[in-house]
């Protein structure tokens, strides 16, 4: 399979020749160790039970391939953190080590590593990833200059055509498959979160259709708010004692240090703004190609709008939630190649809120709302007006992301852009 260009191989580009060791962080599959290998002359790869009792032998070994050195896997045997630490405290050259995991160890290392190895998160696909160069008219980074730049573009993208992304995934190695093949590997990618990734972590997974129960209410939760105990309950619909308190925040600790769990925090504006604003958070797994495998749902039942798993309290329909976490996930990939970073706001009244807000280091902000629909009703950008209003400069611009053909800015100066034109 030839290599994708990732969004991400900017963002190394520009740090690699300034810092000695980068770890790239992100769930299983989504392409780091294809990405790490083409800046590197040599491979540790710990995932081979025969290298990894080497390395624990003489962590001397790395890099003595040559430099820069690929550690593949690196959680599966953390001490490797501290020894690459010592030396880029001896004075590694720039670009000499990359580190790839697809978890945050069990065993933490002796040192954070801070000021010696950075980590850059890595995602699945996002949308401008998975089309050809120049499809993205509409640049993340130029809305948030403050600039107000023209929108514009076109797209053949449609309602199915979108409907297929959500399913296909952003797994490299997944998405390219025939469907039945595709389902089987989603199926099995979230069966050895049980069987594998969890003990890996430390924990045995003694109910297996427990933790599976837990992710698929965790799944038809997407894109809303819905508590802890909420999502405990309806993991195990029509028991009266749902999983204990301890059960549920163990199932959500070890699944966001899998990267598997991507949660949007809520928006605490720094500014003395909106001091009433909520602070749950958005609930999304890492692709929502995982979501509707969990849900056991198809391109069919979604454009039909069935609903399907269990019953979470949603703000309209699954195919909106997941179409929201498509977008989620595009986003969060062009705010980090822009150093920006990504919340969801809404009012402790719920009168008030937006989809996303982009924040730069000046807390600044991007608001976008997300729309399954190919137009923007006057309804649709209320809250981006109230935004406008409450924040003023503060404000950069303001969108509503669709399903629509067109690129453009609406009279009061809102922009309509389908998901498919955005782009970092």
């Amino acid at each position: 399979m030839s290599y994708l260009p990732r969004v991400i191989d900017v963002e190394l580009d520009e740090l690699l020749p300034g810092l000695a060791a980068i770890a790239i962080d992100g769930a299983k599959g989504v392409g780091k160790t294809a990405t790490a290998q083409r800046r590197v002359q040599s491979v540790i790869d710990l995932d081979d039970p025969a290298m990894l009792e080497i390395v624990s032998a003489d962590a001397g070994v790395v890099g003595g391939g040559g430099l820069p050195v690929l550690v593949d896997e690196w959680q599966r045997h953390p001490s490797i953190w501290d020894y690459v630490r010592r030396r880029v405290d001896a004075g590694a050259a720039p670009g000499s080590y990359l580190l790839t995991g697809s978890a945050v160890p069990a065993e933490a290392p002796v040192h954070s590593g801070a000021g010696r190895i950075v980590s850059v998160r890595m995602r699945p696909l996002s949308l401008a990833e998975r089309q050809d160069a120049g499809a993205s008219t509409v640049s993340l980074a130029d809305l948030l200059s403050g600039a107000r730049p023209a929108v514009d573009g076109a797209t053949d993208a449609d309602l199915a055509w979108y409907v297929e992304e959500i399913l296909a995934s952003g797994f490299p190695g997944i998405r390219t498959l025939p469907g039945r093949a595709r389902r089987a590997q989603l199926d099995s990618y979230l069966d050895r979160i049980g069987e594998r990734d969890f003990p890996d972590q430390g924990r045995v997974v003694r109910r297996p259709a427990l933790l599976r129960g837990w992710l698929t209410a965790y799944a038809a939760a997407t894109g809303g708010t819905a508590t802890y105990n909420t999502i405990g309950r309806a993991a195990v619909p029509g028991e009266s004692t749902p999983p204990a308190k301890q059960t549920s925040i163990a199932y959500r600790d070890v699944l966001e240090r899998l990267f598997i769990l991507d949660p949007v925090p809520g928006w605490v504006p720094g500014r003395n703004h909106l001091r009433k604003a909520a602070q749950a958070p958005k609930h999304h797994l890492a692709d929502p190609a995982l979501a509707a495998s969990l849900l056991g749902i198809d391109a069919s039942a979604l454009l039909r709008g069935r609903t399907t798993g269990p019953d979470v309290p949603r703000d309209g329909t699954l195919l909106g939630a997941l179409f929201e976490s498509l977008v989620t996930l595009s986003v969060r990939t062009y705010a980090q190649a822009a150093e920006a970073r990504i919340r969801h706001f809404r009012t402790q009244d719920g009168i008030h809120e937006a989809d996303l807000i982009i924040e730069r280091a000046d807390q600044k902000i991007v608001a976008l709302e997300v729309k399954l629909a190919p137009t923007i009703s006057a309804d649709s950008v209320k809250h981006l007006h109230w935004l406008r209003d409450t924040l003023g400069d503060d404000l950069l611009d303001a969108a509503g992301i669709t399903t629509g053909e067109s690129a453009y800015r609406r009279e009061d100066g809102i922009a309509v852009i389908p998901a498919a034109v955005l782009g970092p």
